[in-house]
């Protein structure tokens, strides 16, 4: 038999389940999922269990005797039939061990071409870490079948307690390696802030959000997400609430941690994606003077594609003992076509409207180096009759949350943007990437290419 078959891929909108339902038994039936909101009718048989005081009535005493033995009796006959025809049912879940995954409401397969970066696996399944039931079930709802080998080599390790130096190609599910490690270790009950994520963009800190959001959507796992650009006071009202896991970029939650609005003494990991980005020059001071505020016995996770000196320097400073991973056996996915074409200045326009019409593009991306080029080639794309959107770091935070959301909704085929952009993103429509500016170093490049 297929091992994959026991987890047979469905047709569905990715949000089925009980967003109430918190227990450890399989989730309710798709008709109790429609009436959750509303009080759940008694089962057929359930009043025949319960005394009722009788009725005064003008019969004898033997008589009136007689019916409740009767009546006990159809109690007990009704009670051995149900137990044979349905199992016992509690909170309104079937707690029948293998039918919580048929009841799962399954997203459309990805379709994506997949490259042995992510299919040269050990052949484990998710259920083999011991996850919460409520925390599989987001994971198969999020389209997930088996694990990726990044996330196969980092789940248990991050279960363990331990620091971990992760170096894996983008693309290949680094996300959810950290992710699901994260929401299994949070007690929903303790009202404080557990796991922390810095991300280095903002685009990023909203994805990444969102995952943890889909991957815990059974859980009662508050998930807030906070950034530079944003109200300072709508986070600070935020804090005040319920917040397990707090995803955001370092300079932000610094500011509110010195504020003394954001706790961190309970926060037992921390996890730091695009490592190699938040230990540069701009991000490294804020982080160091973050860790501060986190307990001794904290877990550090740390996950990247390219890991230059400065990680190392880190490493030897915080991570003193980690469990590293290396799965870069070479830099770029397997399943990347490159191209390079050496052209003129002036004739790069007219190369760029050659690619538009000879390549098969559902979406691409084109990166430039610099804020004003970004605008000027997003404008010749726009009069050669393309549809064209760009980004960058100079626009409003709004306008940015605006130009992402649509471009990843498929509101528009091309996007012009900065490196603001290649970290981390994951488009699945995207199966074109153009250097319209070659790129000043070879992370860069790599990290450009991998989306």
């Amino acid at each position: 038999m297929d091992p994959r078959a026991r987890y047979p891929p469905g047709i569905g909108n990715g949000r089925g389940g009980n967003p109430n339902y918190y227990g450890r038994g399989p989730p309710p039936s798709q008709h109790q999922q429609h009436q959750h909101q509303h009080q759940q009718p008694p089962h057929p048989h359930h009043h025949q269990y319960v005394q009722r005081q009788p009725q005064p009535q003008q019969t004898p005493h033997n008589s009136q005797h007689q019916q409740w033995l009767r009546r006990n009796q159809i109690a007990a006959e009704a009670a051995g039939a149900s137990e044979q025809k349905a199992p016992p049912v509690a909170d309104g879940i079937d707690s029948s061990s293998q039918d919580w995954k048929a009841q799962l409401k399954l997203p459309p397969q990805d379709t994506r071409y997949r490259t042995e970066d992510v299919t040269a696996t050990k052949g484990n399944e998710f259920e083999d870490y011991f996850l919460k039931r409520e925390l599989l079930m987001g994971i198969y709802e999020k389209g997930f079948e088996r694990p990726s080998p990044i996330q196969e080599e980092s789940i248990p390790i991050a279960l363990t307690g331990s620091d971990i130096l992760a170096r894996a190609k983008n693309g290949t599910g680094k996300t959810a390696a950290f992710c699901i490690p994260a929401l299994e270790k949070i007690d929903q009950d303790k009202n404080a802030i557990q796991v922390v994520i810095l991300v280095p963009t903002r685009e990023l800190a909203l994805q990444t959000s969102q995952v943890c959001k889909e991957l815990g959507k059974h859980l009662k796992i508050q998930v807030m997400v906070t950034t530079g650009g944003t109200s300072l006071k709508d986070d600070i009202v935020r804090l005040y609430q319920p917040v397990h896991l707090l995803v955001g970029t370092p300079g932000r939650i610094l500011d509110l941690t010195k504020k003394g609005v954001c706790v961190l003494k309970n926060c037992s990991m921390l996890v730091m994606d695009e490592a190699d980005k938040l230990l540069s020059p701009e991000f490294q001071p804020s982080i160091q003077e973050l860790i501060r505020y986190l307990p001794s016995n904290r877990q550090i996770l740390m996950f990247s594609a390219t890991f230059p000196v400065t990680v190392k320097e880190f490493k030897d400073k915080y991570l003193p003992k980690p469990y590293v991973i290396n799965l870069m056996d070479e830099l770029t996915l397997k399943g990347i076509t490159q191209f390079y074409a050496f052209v003129e200045e002036r004739q790069k326009v007219h190369c760029l409207n050659t690619l538009f019409s000879k390549l098969q593009i559902n979406q691409s991306i084109i990166f430039c180096n610099s804020v004003n080029r970004v605008e000027l080639l997003a404008k010749k794309i726009t009069e050669l009759g393309y549809s064209c959107f760009y980004i960058h770091a100079k626009m409003l935070q709004d306008h940015r949350n605006r130009v992402f959301h649509d471009f990843r909704n498929g509101a528009c085929r091309n996007l012009v943007c900065t490196d603001l952009f290649t970290r981390g993103i994951d488009i699945q429509a995207v199966n074109v990437v153009i250097n319209f500016d070659f790129p000043k170093s070879a992370e860069t490049y790599l990290h450009r290419v991998s989306h």
